[in-house]
This record gives C-alpha cells, sequence and structure tokens, in this order.
C-alpha cells in the first residue's frame, strides 16, 4: 500500500507555499524566498478516504521560489527543490524489539515549477489575472528498495490558473481576499486535476503579514489505471488543506516567514500536517 499512499508532501508544500498571486509585481520588481519544508506521518487516507496506519515516512525539502516582475503585466514565477529528502524509518517489532524492516531514504532535487502570469485586469476593485505552470519531471521517479521513495513523479503536466483578488479594509486594516481555480493536465497515463483554494490576508504596520489559505485538489480519475505512481506522487490523489502564514518584515524588503498546513481531508495521502520556515526578500 506504501506506493499508492506516498503522494506526500510535494503537494502539501507546493500549496502551502505557492499559490500563484493575482496581482501581478510589476515592472523590476520581486520577490524571492528560501524554505525548508517538513512533513512526517505515521497514517495515511485510503482510496475510500479512511485513515490507515503506515510506517513512519517523512519529506524534507530545501526550495528557492521566486516571483519577478519582467513587465508590468507579466510576471516569470519559479519553483525549485533544491534538495528533496523522502525517507522512510526502520521498523521495530513492539513484542521482540527486533528490526523488522530498515529504514532507507533517497536525497535528489524534486520536480520544478516554471510558470508566467499574465495580469488580465486591475483596478482599485479587483485585479484578475492568468497562470501558466509547467511542472518539469527534473525529481528522481524511483528510489528505494521498493521503488517507492521518490523526488518526481516523471511526468511532464501543465496547469492553467485563474485568479481573481480583491483589496478591502477593515476598519483602517488594508486586507485582500483572493480565490483561484485551474486544470492541471497531467501526462504518461496520471489522471487530471482539478484545483481550487483561496487566501485572506493583511499587513499589519506594514511589518507582520498574516494570512489564511485553502487549497483542494480533485481527480478526474481519468487517467491509465496502470499508473499508480510510486513515490511523492501517486495517481487520483485528492485533498483539502488549511493553512496559516506568517511573515515578520525585519527591513523594507527582508523578512522571516513560518507557514503550519494541516490536510483536512484525503485520497491516497498522509495525514499529517506540514510545517515550513524560511527567509525572503520582497522587492516592490
Amino acid at each position: 500500500m506504501s506506493s499508492k499512499l506516498a503522494k506526500l508532501s510535494l503537494s502539501l508544500v507546493l500549496f502551502s507555499q505557492i499559490i500563484f498571486g493575482q496581482w501581478n509585481k510589476g515592472e523590476g520588481n520581486g520577490y524571492y524566498k528560501l524554505a525548508a519544508s517538513s512533513l512526517v506521518a505515521d497514517e495515511h487516507y485510503t482510496s475510500a478516504k479512511e485513515k490507515d496506519p503506515n510506517i513512519t515516512r517523512g519529506n524534507f525539502i530545501i526550495s528557492a521560489y521566486g516571483e519577478y516582475g519582467l513587465t508590468d503585466k507579466f510576471d516569470l514565477v519559479a519553483y525549485l527543490p533544491l534538495l528533496s529528502r523522502v525517507y522512510q524509518n526502520k521498523q521495530i517489532s513492539g513484542t521482540t524489539g527486533a528490526v523488522i524492516q530498515e529504514g532507507e531514504s533517497v536525497n535528489s532535487i524534486g520536480d520544478i515549477d516554471l510558470g508566467v502570469r499574465y495580469g488580465i485586469f486591475k483596478n482599485d476593485q479587483l485585479a484578475l489575472s492568468a497562470t501558466l505552470k509547467l511542472g518539469l519531471p527534473t525529481g528522481k521517479k524511483n528510489g528505494g528498495t521498493d521503488g517507492s521513495l521518490q523526488t518526481g513523479d516523471g511526468e511532464f503536466n501543465q496547469l492553467i490558473q485563474l485568479d481573481l483578488g480583491i483589496p478591502f479594509k477593515i476598519g483602517n486594516q488594508n486586507s485582500y481576499a483572493k480565490v483561484y481555480s485551474g486544470f492541471n493536465n497531467r501526462t504518461n497515463g496520471f489522471s487530471d486535476e482539478f484545483h481550487f483554494g483561496g487566501e485572506i490576508g493583511t499587513k499589519i504596520q506594514d511589518k507582520l503579514f498574516v494570512a489564511a489559505k485553502f487549497s483542494n485538489v480533485r481527480s478526474f480519475n481519468n487517467g491509465d489505471n496502470n499508473s499508480t505512481g510510486q513515490g511523492i506522487f501517486a495517481n487520483n490523489v485528492e485533498f483539502t488543506n488549511l493553512g496559516g502564514e506568517l511573515a515578520y518584515y525585519i527591513s523594507k524588503s527582508f523578512g522571516v516567514m513560518v507557514n503550519y498546513t494541516a490536510i483536512l481531508s484525503g485520497k491516497i495521502t498522509y495525514a499529517a500536517p506540514t510545517y515550513t520556515g524560511g527567509l525572503f526578500l520582497d522587492f516592490q
């Protein structure tokens, strides 16, 4: 069962960190982040969306993320998992204390995401943009003794997404809300996916950024049944995530951030939260 349930933290981490925004950066402006994320799980959601125990598995990712305003209308976006460590703890008998199964791990670069965002419309009331994101199969698709420890799925996918954002005030506090939806075309027999979610946040006294984020992935179940996946990506994975993020600006452009993302429900995925911390540069 481990090969099917191991759509681990890359999806969780990606959606906790990378919800491509609807506001364009503006020519020459940018946002850059170096972060580390961790997920450790001893239970998973089955294909029937029930929880079952499993050998403790985890994923640790060091990643770089960037947005750069090429023009006032076009942004370039990139996510680079510089190190993806997928591991499994050894299994010890509770009766005899003997090692039933040895632990093992795989370390490599993960699957890279490259994207471009186009600002369709923007005024003081709302902003609408479209994003094309390409998922490159740069990770390791077979790892460990049974091939289930992977840092990539070996398929090239394309996500087309629309984002709508609305600025608003609570008292004198400037805030925002945004929603998005997208279609992810997956190749090599993997099912296509429908993505949707939203975010609400505010920046307090130009120092503390606070946001709550929601994300959801649903499978079309239209892939090849033989394409089950064996590592971080399994076929027909579904999940609903809810997270919170805090970012503190040490200076005008430099700061630190933390993110906690919980999985509320899922299918063929681990039932555990993702923890993220990092440093960022925000030029605007």
